[in-house]
């Protein structure tokens, strides 16, 4: 093994000499799938991509053929925090501070000058596509297999899931906590794993996006510090590695290894002397006896972890110990890890700003076997993933036999063939009962043991061609220093396995999870787990015929007790056989008897209204007769209506969550549906109709015409409070409601024209003010006029900023006003983040308000809060404390403690009560447990 760290690989302008520019940390690395280059992003905003044969080959690097820097990308605007290239090779994934993920392509005839500086691009890449949605910072993302889906997760505790052909945004999962720092993809495709600051690994399920399992027990003590929580899934799909988790109350520092289908957590990397920032496992799985079978009990992998101890561990798992510690590799924390397909070589990249390579010889990895034994293994879990959007295609994946012997560049984006081009490159021809194009397997799991092959006719699909141009594209070499390193022993890769038929399989149906699956065993580490589930399972492959013409005989399908000829191509739904027609939308003259005492706006009755189920393309539609007909309710599912119903009055408002649709009419009755069309609660007869509602996951918000506000929990089925009168929040003249929503947690959200809004306290039984425009005057932290954010307290200042009037007028103020303000403004902020239950709020403003006190030098209210948040000194969780409790918008009080008590030491004026202070939290944190 050779041990190379290559000064050239760097972020900072090249222009400049070494002495007016200093090295940028660099915050993530990935290997290109044919080995060639590696795609670096750092603190300078840029993504950069360099050649690998200067780095492994010293003649090249000497002979400056290929060159050392191949690119730089320079459309972020912010740090980039994470690269990713497509597994394909095709598409390269950045995304950055700047809240943008950047979709990169190959440019063929874009290479030159890079933009604003003295660089040259050997290569070009252009932004092919731009993906907003988050909020803020993007720290990681990971391309599932076969590049179906791309997800991304960031700083404002979003995930998101992203179509990896359309690029299209599929989903968003918002059922994190605490900022989401790690993702990563299961290797037979049934499920995704993302890691937060919330203490939390969570197992998504592929078919339908809906969370399979959590897992918390060994990040209960993990710090908050690390910048990222980047986790791994083990080739054979058995095994998650999570990084950042802790033993023994937090002060032994491991790698948690999570089990597929029991999702426990029973094994641990236990060396590091600091927190564990990256995991990633060797693509290939690895034979414990290479002339064994390939069978569950013979398979293990490899896996590399980088910590801010500054060193790199490598470990096997058929072994209790590493095979190589790599210590003070770095001058600051490793911040990412990245193998090369063939499995040979890592790289790791350091906030320092310079990266490392560890380069095997085949024979030092005993027992690497090829990726058509992996394909072959995770065939036994059972997963048939979805197929490939029609239209699209990624081109040549990476393999055994399509591996590239040279460094190839990667091809250019897809251009549209003509029907000949298409059937060269395939084995089909054109002579089809179907009448020609490219014919595409459709392969259907089947429990027999013959397989047959019928064609199926599909419109053309765009492929990438191959470029000729081969890249003439560049290390110093230092000596190795690393304990444990393994014995040689003969390689085993020697043995042959069958490759799949084909990369697609279409299933007849989805199912959301899948049994247990087969996972090989972990023994030597601290404990020893037996896996669940079968060691052999057999799935032959059957295939069917979709597309046969009359008369066609030839390869059809046998007929079993699940088929007939006449079953239903879907399943039968009232009103699903009616397709979407358009309705010219007008008001209708209203029918309802005046008899209401109004103090909101009657909502005009309408021929037809809408409104999007929130995170999908669904959508709940009403519909008005202008004659005597009843008004109709249908849910809309791209152009096909799902289901509908019929209510006796007109309907005058929608709103639809992700959890329920209810349906508003003009006599006052409230009707909640699934979202399969049945009625889960009793229709709700309110004392006038609805002038506003609004729905958030469970929780639905009703506002009568009289003033009377309703906050329901659906899926309890009960009232979060009595409902109480708005009419004393419209005391000013003119004064309306602008906008009226509900948190998850049931909180109503008034917004005033006076300026100010309003929630309901459920414990105190009083309005209570969450923000006022008063604020605005003199606070230094007012947010308004900013750009929309899906943070609720700032919106909703910057709604109150939108409404409010312009014209300025210029007063003289006490001297202490902006403090007072800004102090108060921020103890009004902290209150309304935890009525609204908004974690990541509360954190920033209790955060702000901290320094303000540091700047200002207020120790009696510094104490004051830190004694808030430390509570009782002896405090014991497994004793009951009414009057204190130790989380906050469920984030632990100590923990939010700490970063408090680190913004006071940083401070001139409140330095001693801050180590005072940490002292006391550390023995604290030593005695709490009984």
């Amino acid at each position: 093994m050779r041990f190379i760290k290559p000064a050239w690989v760097t972020h900072k302008d090249v222009a400049k000499s070494d002495q007016d520019t200093k090295r940028q940390s660099i915050f993530s690395i990935h290997v290109h799938p044919d080995g060639s280059r590696i795609a670096t992003g750092g603190l300078d905003a840029k993504v950069r991509i360099w050649s690998t044969k200067p780095i492994l080959n010293a003649a090249s690097e000497d002979s400056g053929r290929p060159p050392k820097s191949l690119c730089t990308l320079s459309m972020h605007t912010g740090p980039v925090l994470t690269v990713r290239w497509a597994h394909s090779g095709r598409w390269l994934a950045s995304g950055s501070d700047d809240e943008i993920i950047m979709i990169w392509d190959l440019d063929p005839s874009g290479r030159g000058k890079v933009f604003g500086s003295n660089e040259v691009s050997i290569e070009a890449w252009k932004p092919m596509k731009r993906l907003p949605g988050h909020e803020s910072d993007v720290t990681d993302i990971a391309w599932a297999p076969e590049d179906r889906y791309l997800a991304s997760v960031g700083l404002d505790s979003k995930v998101i899931v992203w179509c990896g052909y359309t690029l299209e945004r599929i989903r968003k999962l918002d059922q994190h906590n605490g900022f989401v720092k790690g993702v990563c993809f299961d290797p037979v495709g049934e499920f995704m794993a993302t890691q937060s600051d919330d203490k939390s690994v969570k197992i998504w399920r592929t078919t339908d996006w809906e969370l399979e399992a959590e897992i918390r027990k060994p990040f209960e003590d993990s710090p908050g510090s690390t910048f990222f929580r980047r986790l791994s899934w083990s080739p054979d799909g058995a095994h998650i590695t999570a990084s950042n988790a802790t033993n023994n109350r937090g002060f032994v520092f491991i790698a948690a290894v999570i089990t597929r289908g029991l999702w426990t957590s029973e094994i641990s990397l236990v060396g590091h002397e600091n927190t564990v920032e990256v995991a990633a496992y060797n693509p290939h799985i690895f034979l414990r006896n290479s002339s064994g079978p390939l069978v569950t009990s013979n398979i293990c992998s490899v896996v590399a972890l980088g910590a801010d101890d500054r060193s790199i561990s490598i470990w096997q798992t058929k072994s209790a110990r590493p095979l190589i510690v790599a210590r003070e590799v770095f001058e600051r924390q490793i911040m990412d890890l990245s193998w090369s397909r063939d499995g040979l070589t890592l790289y790791a990249a350091s906030s320092d700003g310079t990266i490392a390579v560890f380069d095997f010889d085949p024979e030092e990895l005993d027992g690497i076997a090829p990726f058509s034994a992996q394909q072959q293994y995770l065939q036994k879990f059972g997963f048939v993933p979805p197929p490939v959007p029609e239209g699209y295609s990624h081109g040549t994946f990476y393999g055994d036999n399509n591996t590239p012997s040279s460094r190839i560049t990667p091809p250019p984006s897809p251009q549209s063939r003509t029907m000949e081009q298409l059937q060269s490159q395939t084995e089909f021809g054109s002579d089809t009962a179907n009448g020609g194009g490219e014919q595409i397997n459709r392969l259907v799991a089947k429990k027999s043991n013959k397989k047959r092959v019928k064609p199926l006719l599909i419109s053309d699909i765009p492929s990438a061609s191959t470029s000729d141009n081969i890249i003439n594209g560049a290390t110093t070499q230092v000596p190795l220093s690393v304990v444990n390193q393994p014995p040689s022993s003969a390689n085993g890769a020697g043995s042959t396995f069958a490759r799949p038929e084909s990369r697609y399989s279409i299933p007849k149906s989805r199912h959301p999870s899948h049994s247990t699956s087969p996972a090989p065993s972990m023994r030597g580490f601290d404990a020893d787990v037996e896996m669940g589930g079968p060691k052999e399972m057999d799935v032959p492959i059957d295939v069917i015929d979709t597309s046969s013409s009359p008369g066609t005989t030839r390869g059809k399908r046998k007929a079993s007790a699940l088929e007939g000829d006449d079953r239903p191509t879907r399943p039968r739904t009232l009103g699903g056989d009616r397709p979407r027609d358009a309705v010219a939308v007008r008001e209708i003259v209203s029918r309802r008897h005046e008899r209401w005492h109004d103090l909101l706006p009657v909502p005009p009755v309408l021929t037809f209204l809408s409104t999007k189920v929130d995170g999908s393309e669904d959508v709940l539609e009403g519909r008005n007769s202008e004659g005597d007909s009843p008004s109709e309710v249908t849910f809309v599912s791209g152009k096909q209506t799902q289901w509908l119903d019929y209510v006796q009055f007109p309907i005058i408002a929608l709103t639809a969550s992700p959890a329920f649709c209810a349906v508003a009419t003009q006599d006052g009755s409230v009707s909640v549906y699934s979202h399969t069309g049945r009625r889960i609660m009793p229709t709700i007869t309110l004392d006038a109709p609805c002038s506003m509602i609004h729905s958030c996951k469970t929780s639905l918000l009703l506002l009568t015409i009289t003033g009377q506000l309703s906050s329901i929990n659906v899926k309890s089925q009960s009232a979060y409070f009595p409902s109480p009168f708005i009419g004393s929040l419209l005391h000013a003249p003119d004064s309306k409601v602008l906008a009226a929503s509900v948190r998850h947690n049931g909180a109503p959200v008034l917004q005033i024209s006076s300026g100010v809004a309003y929630t309901y306290d459920a414990q105190l039984l009083q309005w209570t003010k969450l923000s006022d425009e008063w604020w605005s005057e003199g606070s230094d932290v007012w947010q308004g006029r900013q750009r929309p954010t899906k943070d609720v307290i700032a919106s909703i200042e910057s709604a109150i900023t939108a409404n409010a009037d312009d014209k300025a007028v210029i007063k003289e103020r006490p001297e202490w006003w902006n403090a007072a303000l800004t102090l108060g403004h921020l103890e009004s902020k902290l209150h309304a983040a935890k009525a609204l239950d908004c974690p990541s709020e509360y954190k920033q403003a209790l955060l702000q308000y901290a320094k303000k006190l540091a700047d200002e030098g207020f120790r009696a209210k510094a104490e004051e809060l830190i004694k808030d948040l430390f509570g009782p000194v002896y405090w014991n969780p497994a004793r009951k404390e009414e009057s204190w409790s130790p989380t906050v918008v469920g984030l632990t009080k100590r923990d939010l403690l700490r970063e408090v008590l680190s913004v006071f030491a940083r401070s001139k004026t409140l330095t001693k009560l801050a180590l005072d202070w940490q002292d006391t939290l550390r023995k604290a944190s030593n005695e709490e447990q009984p």
